[in-house]
């Protein structure tokens, strides 16, 4: 997980920050009665996936903020919905363990927003949504879905195109 602490993490501002200097505020937040909202998206171009995975903080005094980093992969490794639907919940629950074990941030104060519609509504992602909601509960984190996962399906997916 030490290779999250090393991305390049950028401000709502487009300015960058260190990691150690998101989680000052990260904590600055939590101590205000704020919440950590994790949510990832992923954008297909020609040759490459590009993840965007961001840390919101909302819920304070303070207004909101947010963070994000991006990565590029061959497409060839995310050529099924399955796989990059997957990996976008694995990088979502990755920071959010980082914040818990290594830095002991209470699980309740993290909530994963996944990019994934319900079962119900039927649609592309909703017949993995069981599956990811299962893999985020079984690391005590709370979860929300489409519509409700707004740092997922807002503010990652406008740093993934």
């Amino acid at each position: 997980m030490e290779h999250i602490v090393k991305k390049t993490w950028i401000t709502g501002n487009n300015n960058p920050i260190d990691f150690y200097d998101l989680l000052k505020l990260t904590r600055e937040y939590i101590i205000q009665g704020s919440k950590i909202f994790i949510g990832t998206d992923s954008f297909i171009s020609k040759n490459k996936v590009c993840f965007a995975s961001a840390v919101c903080l909302h819920g304070s005094s303070q207004g909101g903020r947010y963070f994000f980093y991006k990565e590029n992969l061959p497409k060839n490794q995310f050529i099924q919905l399955v796989s990059r639907i997957t990996e976008e919940t694995r990088r979502s629950v990755e920071i959010a363990c980082l914040f818990m074990n290594e830095y002991g941030i209470d699980p309740q104060k993290l909530e994963l927003h996944l990019d994934v519609s319900p079962f119900s509504a039927n649609n592309g992602t909703s017949r993995y949504s069981d599956m990811l909601k299962g893999y985020v509960q079984g690391f005590g984190v709370d979860y929300r879905l489409k519509p409700d996962a707004w740092a997922s399906q807002t503010i990652a997916d406008k740093h993934s195109k």
